[in-house]
């Protein structure tokens, strides 16, 4: 089992910044893939960014050049720097962990955190 805690969430002016952790405890050893997912009210869940193995990150297209995703293996921590922010971003962000080769569909993601909320003002 491995249980994940987000947090760093909360209100943010359009252009502003935050940075969003995920904490992993547990059975963590060869956790390969950690992602962020965002989910709109009234909207379905979406990829936002994941991290594979020794670095290798992926993003989705509407936060590419202002998200960062890194992950510290040490602390068993993933962080999802979030820049130039804007209200369409307003979402619960959710960190999801799985086991092999990095995907962007939620449903090959084993285990989630309980979400936190960005909302962005404009």
């Amino acid at each position: 089992q491995v249980q994940l805690v987000e947090s760093g969430g909360g209100l943010v002016q359009a252009g502003g910044s935050l940075r969003l952790s995920c904490a992993a405890s547990g059975r963590t050893f060869s956790m390969d893939t950690m992602a962020w997912f965002r989910q709109a009210p009234g909207k379905e869940r979406e990829f936002v960014a994941h991290y594979w193995g020794g670095g290798i990150t992926y993003y989705a297209d509407s936060v590419k050049g202002r998200f960062t995703i890194s992950r510290d293996n040490a602390k068993n921590t993933a962080y999802l720097q979030m820049n130039s922010l804007k209200p369409e971003d307003t979402a619960t962000y959710y960190c999801a962990v799985r086991w092999g080769a990095a995907t962007t569909r939620g449903s090959d993601y084993v285990y989630w955190g309980q979400g936190t909320q960005v909302t962005v003002s404009s």
